[in-house]
């Protein structure tokens, strides 16, 4: 399963399925900056990587989403991050988006 983050998408406020609830906290930790939700200020992304050259933004992005997915939502593991629109010009306006393809992780009983 992926979440195209170069798509756009809306906000489901009763989800369908457990599937649906994890795409939907997924692409809202993919398009929050890290430290701007009051009293969460470890939800999101580190954008500050963006300020580096395309190879570097692009390295430290994917080690940012992966590291905040299995942080952040960790019923799903990722299984691989791409960027679709990678010129520089899209890198140099901020303009990195991942797509990101997860996996959902088995609930363990107690």
């Amino acid at each position: 399963m992926s979440i195209d983050m170069t798509q756009p998408s809306g906000i489901d406020f009763a989800p369908s399925s457990r599937a649906a609830e994890i795409r939907q906290n997924i692409r809202t930790i993919l398009s929050t900056p890290l430290g701007s939700v009051p009293m969460q200020r470890g939800v999101g992304l580190d954008v500050e990587v963006l300020d580096q050259p395309l190879a570097v933004a692009q390295a430290r992005m994917a080690s940012s989403v992966l590291s905040a997915i299995a942080e952040q939502e960790p019923r799903a593991k990722v299984t691989a991050v791409e960027f679709i629109q990678t010129d520089e010009a899209s890198a140099m306006w901020g303009t990195l988006r991942p797509v990101v393809h997860i996996q959902f992780e088995e609930e363990v009983s107690e």
